[in-house]
């Protein structure tokens, strides 16, 4: 039988099923799965939505200065931003000051999908937050905002 993450015929270690390091584990995993289907519906990852996003708040960006931004390898960034320029939804250009480098911006067809994109972010936070109370979903922001540092 496949539990609720995909593990058949689970076993719970009660020495570990409680520590605070499985549980954040286990949750991130159902919140990432969440996430990758909220983005599964556009043929987009997560990963993709964090470049537009970033594009859309900080303007056109070096290809370089995109992947510091959103602490990504350099080979990740260049993967996401051909598949949004292919998908017209970014646009990659040389950098005039520096041939080397590319500079991408959003293209309209990124700004146009953003909308779209944000309510599906949104629908993840909320699947993500279900089972808990307004209050008990306040809280558990600032405890994970704490634990983030």
């Amino acid at each position: 039988m496949i539990q609720q993450f995909g593990y058949a015929d689970s076993m719970p270690v009660t020495r570990v099923a409680a520590t605070p390091t499985w549980l954040l584990n286990r949750a991130n995993a159902r919140a990432q799965s969440l996430l990758a289907d909220a983005f599964a519906v556009f043929d987009l990852r997560p990963l993709h939505y964090r470049v537009l996003a970033a594009l859309d708040e900080h303007g056109e960006l070096s290809q370089a200065d995109l992947g510091r931004h959103l602490a990504l390898d350099r080979k990740d960034v260049a993967v996401a931003v051909d598949l949004l320029t292919e998908r017209r939804l970014a646009e990659r250009q040389p950098d005039p000051d520096d041939r080397r480098r590319n500079i991408v911006a959003l293209a309209s067809g990124g700004r146009e999908l953003l909308p779209a994109l944000h309510a599906a972010l949104d629908g993840a936070q909320e699947a993500v937050t279900a089972p808990l109370t307004a209050r008990e979903t306040t809280e558990l922001r600032r405890i994970l905002a704490k634990l983030a540092g």
